[in-house]
């Protein structure tokens, strides 16, 4: 190694700059927390950890936002579209 490197011009800060919306956190995760969601990039090929975390966080965000009568019958409607295939739904009186 050289005895003597000119930093003159350097700067201060990160090599890559941060994409617009993004803050760099440090955050203290559970390391089985973790590995989980190491795991599930791994068994999907590779890909961010992190991208996953945040996928996560933003479902929990959107999830806490719908309200229960919403719930409710978007899972109705659900059930009603798969018992459409089905006669099983239909009235039992010719039984």
């Amino acid at each position: 190694m050289r005895k003597e490197y000119d930093f003159s011009a350097g700067r201060r800060g990160p090599v890559l700059p941060v994409k617009k919306g993004k803050t760099r956190i440090t955050i203290r995760i559970d390391d089985d927390v973790l590995d989980w969601f190491r795991d599930r990039v791994d068994a999907a090929g590779g890909g961010s950890y992190q991208t996953l975390i945040n996928d996560a966080l933003r479902s929990q965000m959107q999830s806490e936002r719908e309200p229960l009568e919403a719930i409710v019958r978007r899972v109705v409607k659900e059930e009603l579209r798969k018992g459409k295939g089905s006669r099983r739904g239909k009235s039992r009186k010719a039984a």
